[in-house]
This record gives C-alpha cells, structure tokens and sequence, in this order.
C-alpha cells in the first residue's frame, strides 16, 4: 500500500532542522521567508528578544502576481527597510523551502539592495 506524503509535515522538519543552527540576534537578526501560494513574506527577527526588526510582503507592497519579480521586490524593500533600523547584517532562514525560484530570487534583491548575509 502507498503512504500519503505529508507536505506540510515535511517543510516542517526541514525548518525544524534549519532552526537548529539559524538564530538571530540584535546586531545580526534572522531574515526569515515564507512562501505560499499567493504571496511571499520576509521578515528580519531578533530571536533574543522575539521583535520583529523589519517586515516586508507582496501583500503590502500590493502584487497582484506571485513570481520571481514580485519576490524581488519584497526583498528590495525588506533591505531598505533594514537599513532604516540601522541592521547591515543578517542570517538567512529559508524556512524549510528549496533555495529556488521565489526564495532565491527575494534573497539575491537583498543582497543587491545591501543586506549581507
């Protein structure tokens, strides 16, 4: 007999497995990604004091699609948001997502925009 695949339960070992080495701290917060199937968010976490330093989405910045472009572009604007709170450095947390398409393309904006990591 054929056993169902969990995806949920699979991003979710995978991420648990990430967390486990990836933390966030105030000097170096964590730059945290989620994808779902209409949107793309980014957030920067201090995991010492459990705020949210800056947060960024295609929901806010108001994308009407969901491809690379738009991951760019939550990117771009979750570095510039950085930079106004001062953080030059982060860790980057995939979220238990393949470092691909979305993920990859929100990332490599980050850089560019200024954000090391």
């Amino acid at each position: 007999m054929l056993k169902q695949f969990d995806r949920k339960a699979a991003r979710a070992r995978r991420h648990r497995r990430v967390r486990v080495r990836v933390g966030g701290t105030g000097q170096r917060p964590r730059l945290s990604v989620y994808r779902s199937l209409h949107h793309v968010y980014a957030q920067l976490i201090d995991d010492e004091t459990g705020r949210t330093v800056a947060a960024a989405s295609t929901v806010q910045l108001k994308f009407g699609k969901k491809d690379v472009a738009a991951a760019a572009a939550v990117g771009r604007a979750l570095a510039d948001q950085a930079k106004g709170a001062g953080v030059t450095t982060a860790v980057f947390d995939r979220g238990g997502f393949l470092y691909h398409g979305r993920v990859k393309a929100l990332a490599d904006a980050a850089r560019e925009a200024g954000l090391e990591f």
